[in-house]
């Protein structure tokens, strides 16, 4: 039997302001910032520092404050009710899974639920080949983030400072093979929270931070694929490179053992 899902679209309630605005959605950004008293930190720390229900009463009347709460509203009243609705429906199909998993493999052993505790995982360093003539190598490097940057693109724009130390060859200590690496691949399996884990070398020593999973092993929570999942860190040799050459904030490395 099949469950029908219906969700219904719901809108903050500042959406009045589209009516009031006639859709000029600048006009009502620009009074909001020129009205609210939150967004400037002099005026933030004097509602703070003279603290009391005629303050309470300010905050609510504030324009950002009455963004925030229309948004909050709507996720407090009809998207978390439903996204924990459906969280349970989840945890108890989970649970008919497993059990099919276990019937159809008596004889496999099954590595128990493991989530909220700390857990430590074992791979190798890999590249993969997620289908026929593409082939991902184990590694990128500073060139990759050169090669994409668009002015255009808040994600993809290279900050000039980084271009500047790219083109004069400024690597410093981090330099391998006359680049910097930046993320490496593993066959770790990584799922939802994982994100800043210690990638940990056989020998005990820092050499990453995970933080994602290659496209074709998203679905690795439910089946793992051994040839196409790895897991996606930051190479410690870019975040140490972007902290001292990058940040000028190399006294932070001074509270720290680098094995090179």
């Amino acid at each position: 039997m099949q469950q029908k899902l219906t969700v219904n679209i719901c809108q903050p309630s500042i959406i009045i302001y589209e009516k009031k605005y006639q859709g000029q959605f600048e006009d009502y950004t620009d009074r909001l910032f020129r009205k609210t008293r939150l967004a400037d930190q002099s005026s933030v720390l004097e509602l703070v520092d003279d603290f009391s229900k005629q303050t309470i009463k300010k905050i609510r009347k504030d324009p950002a404050w009455e963004l925030y709460d229309s948004f909050r509203n709507v996720y407090q009243d009809k998207i978390y009710p439903l996204y924990q609705s459906l969280s349970h429906t989840n945890d108890s199909l989970d649970r008919l899974y497993m059990q099919a998993q276990m019937a159809f493999e008596p004889e496999k052993t099954f590595y128990p639920d493991a989530n909220f505790t700390l857990r430590v995982g074992y791979g190798q360093i890999n590249g993969y080949e997620p289908r026929d003539a593409v082939k991902y190598l184990h590694q990128t490097t500073l060139e990759g983030i050169i090669e994409k940057d668009n002015p255009e693109i808040y994600d993809y724009r290279v900050p000039e400072k980084l271009k500047n130390l790219y083109k004069e060859k400024d690597f410093g200590r981090y330099e391998d093979n006359g680049t910097v690496p930046v993320c490496f691949l593993a066959t770790n399996h990584t799922t939802g929270g994982n994100s800043g884990s210690p990638v940990i070398n056989a020998e005990g020593h820092l050499i990453g931070v995970n933080f994602d999973r290659a496209w074709e092993g998203v679905m690795s929570d439910l089946m793992f694929n051994p040839e196409q999942c790895r897991n996606i860190s930051l190479d410690i040799r870019y975040a140490l490179f972007i902290i001292d050459k990058y940040a000028g904030a190399g006294y932070l490395l001074d509270e720290m053992s680098i094995v090179e």
